[in-house]
C-alpha cells in the first residue's frame, strides 16, 4: 500500500507540475493582438491555449495586414475570407500589399461581410480592378460607413473617371484620402509628391518639383526633389540621396556609397569590424 500511495503521489505532483510548466505566462496574451498576421497563425498552433485565446478574442482579428512578400502569392480569397471571418463582421481596417490571388469576388466578400471597415488599402493586389473596388467603397458607404483612407496604387487601368468617382464616394475635400492621382508631368495615374523643401529652386520654375518617382527624381531619406548635379550621390542601393543625407550615412568601405535607411538590412558586415561593405562589393571580393 505504502508503494502504491507513493507512486500515485508523484503521478499526482507530475501531472500538477506539467500542468504548471504546460500554461503560457499570462503576459503572453498581451502581446497577441500586436502580433503581424502569419506570426498570429503560428501562435495559434503553439498550444490549445493560445489557440483558444485566438479563436475566442476578436481584438487581435480586428485589424488585418496581409503583405505578400514572396513571388508567388500565399493568400487566396478562400485564405482572406476565412482570415478576416475571426473578427466576425467587425473587422476596421484591411491591408493588402501585393497580394495578386486577391480578386474582385474576394474583396467584394469580404466588405460585404464587414461594413465597419474605415481603412482599405489594396495596393498592388493585381488581380483587382478599378470597377471592383468602386463596388467595394459603394458597398460600406450603403452601410454608412465613412471611408477614412484609400489606397490603390499600382491597380491597373484606373483612369481619371475612375478617381472621381472614387473621390465622390469617399465625400471628403481631402486629396490624400486616396494615395494615387494623375501626375502632372506625365498623366499617369500615380503617387505624386511635393518637394518638402520650402526653398526649392523649382518650385519657382514653370511646373515646379511636382510629379511621380518617374518624372522627378527624389531623395529616398528625406523627400527633396534632386537634379542632374546630384548624380555622384547615388546609394549602394541604386536610390538617389541628396548631397546632405548622402554625407550623413555611413559608407561602404570599397566603394564609398551609402545604403538609404529603407535598404539598409543589405549590408554586409565586415568581420572584427564596425564597418560594412556593400552587395555589389561583397560579390566582387573573394577574400577579406
Amino acid at each position: 500500500m505504502e508503494i502504491s500511495h507513493e507512486t500515485t503521489q508523484k503521478q499526482h505532483q507530475t501531472n500538477q507540475y506539467t500542468s504548471i510548466v504546460g500554461q503560457p505566462h499570462e503576459s503572453l496574451y498581451l502581446v497577441l493582438p500586436y502580433l503581424p498576421l502569419f506570426e498570429l497563425l503560428a501562435m495559434a498552433q503553439v498550444c490549445k491555449s493560445f489557440m483558444d485565446a485566438l479563436n475566442n478574442d476578436i481584438l487581435p482579428w480586428l485589424n488585418i495586414v496581409v503583405e505578400d512578400k514572396v513571388p508567388r502569392s500565399r493568400v487566396s480569397n478562400e485564405i482572406l475570407m476565412k482570415i478576416t471571418s475571426k473578427a466576425r463582421g467587425r473587422l476596421r481596417s484591411l491591408v493588402l500589399v501585393n497580394c495578386g490571388k486577391i480578386t474582385d469576388d474576394g474583396l467584394q466578400n469580404v466588405v460585404a461581410n464587414n461594413p465597419s471597415i474605415s481603412k482599405l488599402h489594396v495596393p498592388h493586389c493585381m488581380g483587382l480592378t478599378p470597377e471592383g473596388i468602386i463596388k467595394a467603397v459603394t458597398t460600406l458607404n450603403q452601410h454608412n460607413v465613412t471611408l477614412k483612407t484609400l489606397k490603390i496604387n499600382g491597380i491597373s487601368n484606373i483612369t481619371k473617371e475612375h478617381l472621381q468617382t472614387l473621390h465622390s464616394l469617399l465625400n471628403t475635400d481631402d486629396p490624400s484620402s486616396i494615395d494615387v492621382e494623375f501626375c502632372p508631368k506625365c498623366d499617369e495615374p500615380r503617387m505624386v509628391y511635393d518637394c518638402p523643401l520650402e526653398t526649392c529652386d523649382r518650385k519657382r520654375t514653370t511646373g515646379g518639383c511636382r510629379g511621380c518617382k518617374f518624372c522627378v527624381s527624389r531623395c529616398e531619406e528625406c523627400g527633396k526633389c534632386v537634379g542632374f548635379d546630384d548624380d555622384d550621390n547615388e546609394a549602394a542601393c541604386e536610390d538617389m540621396l541628396c548631397e546632405d543625407c548622402w554625407i550623413k550615412l555611413p559608407k561602404c568601405d570599397f566603394c564609398n556609397k551609402p545604403y538609404c535607411s529603407k535598404h539598409v538590412y543589405k549590408q554586409c558586415v565586415v568581420p572584427g569590424s564596425s564597418h560594412f561593405i556593400c552587395e555589389a562589393c561583397y560579390m566582387t571580393i573573394d577574400e577579406i
